[in-house]
């Protein structure tokens, strides 16, 4: 039987919602091993003149617990 874990982490691009996410992903594999899935929790964007300047996106992902 396995058993999973839940983490939440924030990730920001300049770019867009999609790339905070894949940065938060690409990330968090640097880090955790059996990554098996992730849920967007939060879109938020900093705004600075009127224009969006940084996209940020809350996650939760999830993992499989060794051992």
């Amino acid at each position: 039987m396995a058993v999973a874990s839940v983490i939440r982490i924030t990730a920001a691009s300049p770019q867009s919602f999609d790339a905070a996410i894949q940065e938060g992903l690409r990330r968090a594999n640097q880090t955790l091993r059996g990554i098996t899935g992730l849920h967007v929790i939060e879109q938020k964007a900093k705004v600075t003149d009127g224009k969006i300047e940084e996209y940020r996106a809350t996650m939760e992902i999830t993992f499989v617990l060794e051992g």
